[in-house]
């Protein structure tokens, strides 16, 4: 039986729901062509920093005014900022050779957390040909004065600053500490975001006894990881109008069909390519097939979203019932 995998995410038709998200392996036009090969149906190019592009404005702008006190002629030498060709010229040389070098969508990716100039880019991003742009908003609300209400303001005007600049569709990677969630989810969409990424990964620092510095930690995600964003996919599928994206903790098939059951449009993968290489999606896209074909299903589109909240036999096993179910249900040898 012929089984149509074909989605759809930010409006972007996809051949099956598996995307390489942003990490190492996007970050050259090698890898990238390697992950084409490999069957993935889109890319997520690695994260251009708020910091980065600052950094190079201002660094450019020391350089200009280097001297520029030392003679009052000198302030009418040099042209105005806006009008010097700053910018991350690498990253867009990324995004062009990769429109150029690949047939799958090419999603670009910015990373920030304030709202300011920086946000510009987004345009650029377009020029230089990206089929959409994934937002990933990084803002750690450490200070005692930060309110809640702050910090999600903070995100709805971020998301509204970039999503000004561009025609085309903006995605926003979001953590899931919001104490609202779902109300935050359909802001971000009246926003402008015209799909969320759930969730975004944070890496959290270590300390080191031997040093004793606190240092930085990377570790890879597991399937364990998954059932966070599986939860509130359930949730907010039918609920909001955005489209959604999984990531963090898909390594198996079985994987993806939970998340695509829950309603995921895409599945985003990073740690699973980056332990099994581009080749691991070429497995998870044949045991989705033959999961659909064992199961009669016709197409991804008949069952993504069939086992979302709104839709499955239970819809209180995404809320508390499910919390206090697990808890009661635990056994091991000691209890």
């Amino acid at each position: 039986m012929s089984v149509d995998l074909g989605t759809r995410y930010l409006g972007l038709p996809l051949k099956h729901p598996i995307v390489a998200s942003a990490s190492p392996l996007t970050g050259s036009i090698d890898s990238l062509k390697r992950l084409q090969d490999a069957g993935v149906a889109a890319v997520v190019l690695p994260s251009l920093f708020e910091e980065q592009i600052e950094h190079e404005e201002m660094a450019t702008h020391n350089l200009m005014m280097y001297g520029a006190e030392l003679s009052p002629e000198a302030h009418g030498f040099f042209p105005e900022m806006q009008n010097y060709p700053t910018g991350p010229d690498r990253y867009l040389k990324l995004i062009q050779e990769a429109k150029h070098a690949l047939s799958v969508p090419v999603i670009a990716s910015l990373n920030g957390h304030t709202p300011g100039g920086w946000t510009n880019i987004a345009r650029q991003f377009q020029d230089a040909g990206a089929d959409a742009i994934e937002l990933n908003v990084y803002f750690l609300a450490a200070s005692v004065d930060d309110t809640s209400a702050e910090v999600e303001q903070r995100y709805v005007d971020l998301v509204a600053s970039v999503t000004q600049q561009v025609g085309i569709p903006v995605a926003v990677k979001v953590a899931p500490y919001f104490s609202a969630m779902a109300n935050m989810a359909a802001r971000l969409h009246q926003a402008g975001a015209a799909g969320l990424v759930l969730f975004n990964r944070f890496l959290q620092p270590d300390i080191t006894l031997d040093e004793l510095e606190v240092a930085p930690h990377l570790v890879l995600s597991t399937s364990d990881e998954l059932r966070l964003a599986l939860r509130w996919i359930a949730i907010l599928r039918g609920r909001v109008g955005a489209s959604l994206a999984a990531t963090g903790g898909a390594h198996t098939p079985e994987d993806v069909l939970k998340l695509l059951l829950a309603g995921a449009d895409c599945v985003m993968l990073a740690s699973s390519l980056l332990t099994r290489g581009p080749g691991h999606v070429e497995a998870l896209v044949r045991g989705v097939q033959d999961w659909l074909s064992d199961r009669e299903y016709s197409s991804v589109a008949q069952m993504k979203g069939s086992l979302s909240q709104q839709a499955c036999p239970d819809p209180d096993a995404f809320e508390r019932a499910n919390y206090m179910r697990a808890l009661q249900s635990y056994t091991s040898e000691f209890v």
